[in-house]
This record gives C-alpha cells, sequence and structure tokens, in this order.
C-alpha cells in the first residue's frame, strides 16, 4: 500500500501544478496576447473613465438615448451575474401582459410613430443583458432620439446604419447595433 501512495501522490501533486497553475496561466496569457480587449472585459471608456462593456447591455432610460432590449435579470437590470431568461413561453399571460405594457410604454414614447415595433424591443434575450438591437429595433427609435436631442433625424438615422455590426464572417448571426456604443457616438455627435 505504501509503495502505491507515492507515486500517487506524486502524480496528484504534478496535475494540481499542471491544471491549476501552469494551465490558467498560460490560457490567460495566450488570451492577452491574442485577444486583449476580450480578456479585459470589452471596457467601453468615455473620457479616459470606464462607461460600460460592449458586451453587457446598458440600462437606458432617457428620450435621448436609444433603448436597448428589455433585461430579465433581477433585481437589477442588465446585471451580468443574473444572466438568464425570463424563461416564459409564448403563451404564457405574463408574458403576453407585459409585452402589451412594452408597447404601450413606445407608443406613448413616440405616438407618431407608425413603424411596426420590432420583435426586441418588447422581449428580453435568452441572457438577459444582450447590448445589442436589431437595426430595425434602432431605427424604429430615430424619431424619438431626434426629437428629444433636437437633431436631423437623417443624422441620427445615419449614425445608426453607421454601427450595424455584419454577421461574424458573413454567415453567423445576425445584423446588430451595440446600442452603448451607439449613444456614446451619439453624444459625440451633438
Amino acid at each position: 500500500m505504501s509503495s502505491m501512495l507515492r507515486p500517487l501522490l506524486v502524480l496528484f501533486a504534478l496535475l494540481t501544478v499542471l491544471t491549476g497553475l501552469v494551465y490558467p496561466l498560460a490560457v490567460t496569457g495566450i488570451g492577452k496576447a491574442v485577444f486583449p480587449d476580450q480578456v479585459s472585459g470589452s471596457l467601453v471608456a468615455r473620457d479616459g473613465k470606464a462607461v460600460g462593456s460592449s458586451l453587457i447591455g446598458q440600462s437606458f432610460q432617457e428620450p435621448k438615448y436609444f433603448w436597448g432590449r428589455i433585461s430579465a435579470t433581477s433585481p437589477m437590470p442588465n446585471n451580468a451575474t443574473a444572466s438568464g431568461g425570463s424563461n416564459l413561453g409564448p403563451t404564457n399571460p405574463a408574458l403576453i401582459e407585459a409585452v402589451r405594457g412594452r408597447i404601450d410604454a413606445l407608443k406613448a414614447a413616440d405616438p407618431d410613430n407608425s413603424l411596426p415595433i420590432p420583435v426586441d424591443l418588447v422581449t428580453a434575450s435568452a441572457s438577459g443583458v444582450d447590448p445589442h438591437v436589431s437595426p430595425a429595433a434602432a431605427l424604429y427609435q430615430v424619431g424619438r432620439v431626434a426629437r428629444a436631442r433636437h437633431m436631423d433625424a437623417d443624422k441620427v438615422r445615419q449614425l445608426v446604419m453607421d454601427h450595424v455590426e455584419t454577421p461574424q464572417w458573413g454567415i453567423f448571426g445576425e445584423a446588430r447595433v451595440n446600442v452603448l456604443l451607439l449613444n456614446l457616438s451619439l453624444d459625440r455627435a451633438q
């Protein structure tokens, strides 16, 4: 028994050092060298101060800003530590009532808007912290944002179009607009 104990302890110590120290340090080092922005949390700075991450949604509520997707995290919106969807199915009365309330809020914020309301403005994403909306959702909000900022709607629309991200490598995902980056550009443009 004691002859087997020594090799087992040596193997245990070796694997602990390899998998608990060497591997994580190597992966972190490679990540920092190849993807420095992502490893640092994809932080977005304004005037040298971090204002958010391009990977986590932000809550914008003022009419002068583009609004992102509804956050399914609670008790605080866009809380990445509570990431997860609402888990409400399409026939759930609570989801139907919430969507109706969101539609009413959008119509109240922009009563003259006759465009169809994009679904991503009234439903949460699977993670609950999605930083993107569809181009249609961003374009739906152009009139409200332009009026609130006293800007030309065509200029605001062009800002939206300048922020449309295409699918990765042209095939993965859909076109999208990062709401935080768009709003920061909007602040700079004004």
